[in-house]
This record gives C-alpha cells, sequence and structure tokens, in this order.
C-alpha cells in the first residue's frame, strides 16, 4: 500500500499487477477553472479520470460546506458519494497527480485521509514524471466511471477551525504555517481576497519550496531539516497548516509528513475564511 508518495515505475509496475487501482487526474488552474479539464483531455494516464477542484473537491454551493473559505470542503457525506461516482472503493489504492507542482492532487490526498482512506499517494512529479519514465498517455475524454460503493472511515486527517486558532492565538501548543507566497503572505499584495496580511504569529513557507525544478518532492531528510530550520524548536504535533483556501498548503502538511515529523493539521478555510471574519485579528510583513 502507497500512502504519501509513488514514483512512476512504481505506479507501471502497480497497474501492470491487475491490482485494484484508480487513478485520479486533479489538474486544475485556479485562474481557469476549465483548463485542467482540457488538459486532461489532450493527454493523461490511460484509465484515470478527472477530478475537479471545483465540482469534486469543493462546495460551492454552500448547502453542505463542511469548512469555510473560497474552496469549502463537502461534508464527509457527500465526498463519499462522489468518490463513489467516480469508481473509487475502499478496496482500492487511489493515487493522484496534477501539473501544478502537486497542489490540487494534494487537496484530494488529504481529503481521502480525511475520509478514513489510507491506502492513496501523490504520483511524484505528475504527469511529466509518469512520461519522462515512458509511461503511455492517452487522449480525449475518460472512459465512463463503474459507479462504486465508497463508505467512511474514522478519519485520518484532522482540521482545526477559525475559533479553535484564534482562541490559542499567543499561546503554547499551536504553531502556524502559512503556505502562501511571501508577497502575499506579507500583505503586500492580495490578488483573491478582500483583506492583505496574515494570522498573527503565523511561519511563512511558500508550497514551492517543497519541490525541485523537475516537480518532484525534495529528498526527506533535506525537507526535515528545512522544517525543523523553519520551526526553530516548535513541536511539529503543534503545527496546522493553512494557505489561501485550504488547497496549495496540503504540499507543507505532506513534505512534513515524508520528512518524518507526523501528520498535522490543516485549517481549510484558510486565510480566505479567516479574513473575512469580523473581529480577527490582522497581521502584516
Amino acid at each position: 500500500m502507497y500512502t504519501t508518495l509513488i514514483t512512476a515505475p512504481q505506479l507501471q509496475r502497480l497497474m501492470a499487477s491487475g491490482a485494484p487501482l484508480r487513478v485520479m487526474d486533479c489538474s486544475f488552474e485556479l485562474m481557469k477553472p476549465d483548463a485542467g479539464h482540457v488538459q486532461f483531455e489532450a493527454e493523461h494516464i490511460p484509465g484515470s479520470v478527472h477530478v475537479h477542484l471545483d465540482h469534486h473537491l469543493s462546495d460551492k454551493s454552500g448547502a453542505d460546506r463542511a469548512s469555510g473559505g473560497r474552496h469549502p470542503l463537502p461534508s464527509r457525506e457527500t465526498f463519499a458519494a462522489r468518490l463513489g461516482a467516480l469508481g473509487l472503493h475502499n478496496g482500492m489504492q487511489a493515487v493522484v497527480l496534477d501539473r501544478q507542482a502537486i497542489t490540487t492532487s494534494g487537496r484530494l490526498w488529504w481529503m481521502l485521509k480525511w475520509c478514513g482512506h489510507d491506502a492513496v499517494a501523490v504520483l511524484d512529479g505528475g504527469l511529466a514524471a509518469w512520461k519522462d519514465a515512458g509511461g503511455a498517455v492517452a487522449s480525449g475524454p475518460a472512459a465512463p466511471s463503474v459507479p462504486a460503493t465508497f463508505a467512511l472511515k474514522e478519519p485520518l486527517a484532522h482540521t482545526a477551525s477559525a475559533q479553535e486558532i484564534a482562541d490559542a492565538l499567543g499561546r503554547p501548543g499551536q504553531t502556524l504555517i502559512d503556505a502562501r507566497a511571501a508577497a502575499r503572505f506579507r500583505g503586500a499584495t492580495e490578488p483573491l481576497d478582500p483583506v492583505a496580511g496574515h494570522i498573527p504569529g503565523a511561519l511563512n513557507r511558500p508550497s514551492s519550496d517543497n519541490v525541485m525544478p523537475d516537480g518532484r518532492f525534495k529528498p526527506a531528510a533535506q525537507l526535515r531539516n528545512e522544517f525543523e530550520r523553519l520551526l526553530a524548536g516548535h513541536d511539529p504535533a503543534s503545527v496546522v497548516h493553512h494557505c489561501g483556501s485550504g488547497v496549495s498548503a496540503v504540499p507543507n502538511l505532506l513534505a512534513m509528513e515524508i520528512a518524518g515529523l507526523g501528520r498535522a493539521r490543516l485549517f481549510p478555510g484558510s486565510w480566505s475564511e479567516w479574513c473575512n471574519t469580523p473581529g480577527l485579528p490582522v497581521a502584516q510583513g
């Protein structure tokens, strides 16, 4: 079972073995929401299915939200039904990928853990790594998914709410890591949310810092050294990851796990929820 990363050669062997498998392509462009589906139909791993951030991994309607923010989580029950419609059942190994430095695929990786499914791994390096390893690609729409039953289990990943974070501000036992680019963290620019800045006391580690130029994660030892320097003695178990809308924070969360520092919590509403909540403090600089 693969639970964090899987390499392209490992995926090739897994596919050849005939083991129950679902490959899920989460390619998505934030400023062009339909671009990921176009990219998928241009080329994708044979047998994979496209998973859309807005349609599958969020609840944009607001009717069944499990969090706030620009990309609110759907309830676990709604998401389980969506997974079944995509052909995933509990006995399958899930492999997730994207073309955007493991951003949206990280979201699906985390959500499957949140629903109790441990057998999910991110394809290290995404589609580019698959092609570099000689993997075949297909084009056109995905084949229709055979509906399956996905049963919820106890969560393997956990969240922190805005209120929980606010209650713990300035106290020992909470360490916030913000995955946004440095300029947004400082409040020098804010292209998406109505308020610029960050949660007081938060540390900044842009999610792009976790990967090498080829899109693969840095070695575990290097990630561990970088996070230990950032934490500067703070307990890794105290970390709560966040970003703009709870999506690009997950590469930091996954990188800490690869580094052997455990699985931290996620603030899924992130800055987009925090800065829209009256009375919550904002820092800049």
